[in-house]
């Protein structure tokens, strides 16, 4: 090995993994302690964890079931046995709301595993690589840009069919290109750095610097990112079941609950009125906690 490999190979593997474990360690110590300074990040991350233990200790929490029907306690006014009312049928819309928070958490998870990959690694190969692949990535990236994601998830559902499952494949769908944008804005300025160019002097291959330290390097604004998008996922999948292309009747869907609700406004301002609050404040609180990461891991926020 010449000279210069071996002294490169040094300043590469000059700290121990015991002191990189520890730098890591207080990075993200200090990471939560800015995020912890935002009073609003912190009221948003207690309200999505709250929906996170509503969902999953929901059968303890509701009072009743979603699905039961009293016709005799139809449209009945909050009260002390029907904290929010009754809906149309008598179901209790306290725990339709309750069960719902399933659905909703249920869409904004596996949306969010699914398009967090998919608009990482785009946005990293076009940066990265540039050249004729980066053209074709971001021409079809921009050709889902330029639709309304809303019109374009209506498209989708429209050709697949109305379900819950083709809801969030659609919603996946129009989600992934403003991650691979954000990717691709990262990577055209991380491959200029002098650590990629000793990486790539050793003799990594283009895909093990994209996997291994470029696209590591974007997980934080793609966290952020994503994060943000959660609100977006949550509206547009309340739109999708508000016009009846989503979670289908049973169900508790919040925004299929607003579409029943509309009906019985002006008597009834209940029925609506609930869930659409519920969709209200859980959009809130993923845009508080994603405003409150996007400061957090600001270097410029120092």
């Amino acid at each position: 090995m010449s000279t210069d490999s071996k002294g490169l190979t040094a300043w590469l593997t000059t700290e121990e993994p015991s002191s990189a474990t520890h730098a890591a360690f207080q990075n993200a110590w200090h990471v939560w302690t800015r995020f912890a300074s935002n009073p609003l990040g912190i009221a948003g991350l207690a309200i999505i964890l709250l929906l996170v233990f509503v969902a999953i200790f929901v059968p303890w929490l509701a009072p009743y079931s979603p699905f039961d029907q009293n016709l005799r306690e139809a449209l009945v006014a909050p009260n002390g046995q029907h904290l929010l009312g009754t809906d149309e049928l008598g179901r209790d819309i306290l725990s339709r709301i309750l069960w719902g928070s399933r659905i909703t958490l249920s869409i904004v998870a596996i949306v969010s595993v699914i398009v967090a990959p998919i608009g990482l690694m785009v946005g990293c190969l076009a940066g990265y690589y540039g050249g004729w692949l980066d053209t074709i990535l971001m021409r079809i990236t921009e050709s889902f840009l330029s639709f309304p994601s809303l019109i374009l998830a209506l498209a989708f559902v429209a050709a697949l069919g109305p379900s819950l499952n083709n809801a969030i494949i659609a919603i996946a769908l129009t989600q992934w290109p403003p991650i691979a944008r954000l990717a691709r804005a990262e990577s055209l300025s991380l491959r200029k750095r002098d650590h990629i160019s000793a990486v790539h002097l050793m003799g990594a291959s283009n895909l093990r610097i994209v996997l291994g330290h470029i696209a590591p390097l974007c997980v934080p604004s793609v966290i952020v990112r994503i994060t943000l998008n959660m609100a977006g996922i949550i509206l547009t999948a309340a739109g999708l079941g508000f016009l009846g292309l989503g979670a289908q009747p049973p169900s508790p869907e919040w925004g299929a609950m607003v579409s029943t609700g509309r009906r019985f406004m002006l008597d009834s301002w209940w029925v609506g009125t609930m869930p659409g609050l519920s969709i209200l404040t859980v959009s809130l609180a993923f845009n508080l906690v994603g405003d409150a990461l996007r400061d957090a891991l600001d270097p410029r926020q120092e």
